[in-house]
């Protein structure tokens, strides 16, 4: 069963009708074929009108569609001979992290990102696509072997944000974020970052440090989400939407605020609408933007790695 978010209500709606007489043509001998193709064009017409103008609160909705691809479902569809490595070799194996060598296209490459559940077990196992310390310390080691065997990088982030509770702080939850970010401006590698879905604070950051940083165009990136900027500022989440246009946070307003390189598109209706046509796009993507990072010699790639982070925001002395 499909899910609906309650702004396609309309197509939700239209899309019944459609089956209903798809049903009626099964089960009489009534020509229902003009009708079918009628409703199929209003359903097409209606998509377009209602994703042409959606607002930042509705692109925060649609980052968070249970039916969206996730990290590992790119992975299946993406790539071949994929191969997960587990644990950070000094606490455990964080299952809300995820990352192994795969093929992508005819080169080899360290594929590394956040995994969230498709039901509520599956969510308990992955804790929600929250890592913990662990987790980020196994994506910093994937990285460094990525490195050693000279593969490129490539991290999806989907993540609410880093595990908030008291035995990830006890764990050093901060420092292994921090120790990530210093780390990933060094890699002598390519890296490419995509948010593919929730960007949140340093949850998110902790594996986004690369040459390319790029956004699907349904997904948000910022410190905070909506409902908790609402709760400080308003004391309650009733005041998210206003929330979500005042902080800029979408895939556009990134993009506006030179904070990622790339948007990239989705399919009409949402990467839920179709992984494999998303998963192909997305591929092409980073291949393209491989072979653009493969050409730039190592120190120069580090350089402007650098500088392109050093120049986000505004210094006033």
């Amino acid at each position: 069963m499909r899910t609906y978010l309650d702004f396609e209500k309309p197509i939700a709606d239209l899309e019944a009708r459609l089956e209903e007489t798809k049903k009626l043509a099964q089960t009489s001998n009534v020509d229902v074929s003009e009708a079918v193709a009628i409703l199929e064009q209003s359903i097409d017409k209606l998509r377009h009108e209602i994703f042409q103008n959606l607002t930042r609160w509705q692109r925060v909705q649609l980052s968070r569609h249970p039916d969206r691809p996730y990290t590992l479902d790119y992975i299946s569809l993406m790539c071949d001979q994929f191969i997960e490595l587990h644990g950070d070799r000094t606490v455990r194996d964080d299952p809300a992290m995820v990352g192994g060598f795969c093929e992508l296209g005819d080169q080899t490459v360290m594929i590394i990102g956040q995994q969230k559940g498709r039901n509520t077990k599956q969510r308990q196992y992955r804790n929600f696509g929250m890592p913990n310390p662990e987790g980020y310390r196994k994506a910093l080691r994937l990285m460094k072997l990525a490195e050693k065997f000279n593969k490129p990088i490539i991290t999806l982030i989907d993540t609410p944000g880093a595990y908030p509770g008291l035995e990830a702080e006890e764990r050093g939850q901060g420092e292994a974020i921090a120790r990530n970010l210093k780390e990933m401006f060094m890699l002598t590698v390519p890296v490419i970052c995509i948010v593919i879905g929730e960007g949140a604070s340093g949850g998110a950051l902790g594996i986004a440090i690369g040459d390319k940083v790029f956004m699907l165009e349904n997904t948000w990136y910022s410190v905070i989400s909506p409902e908790n900027c609402s709760t400080i500022l308003w004391r309650s989440w009733n005041f998210k939407e206003q929330a979500a246009e005042a902080m800029k946070l979408t895939a556009r307003d990134m993009k506006l605020n030179k904070l990622v390189d790339e948007i990239v598109e989705e399919p009409l209706g949402g990467a839920h609408n179709d992984h494999q046509e998303m998963a192909n796009h997305l591929k092409d993507v980073i291949l393209n933007a491989l072979a653009e990072l493969n050409a730039i010699d190592p120190q120069e790639r580090i350089n402007q790695r650098i500088e392109k982070f050093c120049d986000m925001g505004v210094v006033i002395e």
